[in-house]
């Protein structure tokens, strides 16, 4: 384990890939991690691919002073792999969007570029975040809207339980309105957060 991890708010052991975990984002020490990340061609749907270091570091530090938002930074075997965001939709991203129900939880994700890619490494990824999202007894629904475009995601999503519930209109894209349950989860996932 690495010092990183140390700081680890969630772990969870896949069988064929290792150890992911996430820890809380420090937008001053991992912008620059990020900003390589986000800008990425292969990192377009993110919605940052023109954004300069400050850009970054700024979004982060918003995110970071948001009572409604916060991120995480994914480690797989202890280096940096993934971002993940979590997010109250009443208040950012989907706020008056869509009839929000108590125990909705927003969540965002991004697995870093990879030089080698790894069969079923970002399944492994989304398996971890939602459950640390469903580890917290609170979140009763995980909600995402990509891009309608963005068809790799929209597979992944219904591989873990999302179910499509619309399309939205929102300023930066049309987005794919979906919803997964702690039940579809487990039932998609054969995982029972813990």
């Amino acid at each position: 384990m690495t010092a990183a991890d140390t700081s680890a708010v969630y772990t969870r052991t896949d069988e064929q890939l290792g150890t992911f975990s996430l820890r809380p984002l420090d937008p001053l020490t991992d912008t620059e991690l990020l900003h390589r990340w986000v800008i990425h061609p292969k990192s377009a749907f993110y919605l940052l691919q023109d954004a300069t270091l400050p850009d970054v570091e700024r979004e982060f530090m918003s995110i970071a002073a948001s009572p409604h938002h916060d991120a995480f930074l994914g480690l797989h075997n202890g280096s940096p792999a993934f971002l993940m965001e979590r997010y109250d939709p009443r208040h950012v991203e989907l706020a008056g969007l869509y009839p929000h129900q108590p125990g909705d939880i927003g969540m965002h994700f991004l697995c870093a570029p990879a030089r080698q890619p790894v069969h079923g490494f970002t399944r492994a990824v989304l398996t971890t975040v939602m459950a640390m999202l469903f580890a917290d007894q609170n979140t009763h629904r995980v909600v995402v809207e990509p891009d309608v475009r963005n068809t790799a995601v929209h597979a992944l999503n219904e591989a873990v339980g999302f179910r499509v519930d619309s399309t939205l209109t929102k300023p930066e894209k049309e987005a794919l309105l979906s919803f997964c349950t702690r039940e579809q989860f487990r039932t998609a996932t054969g995982v029972t957060p813990a």
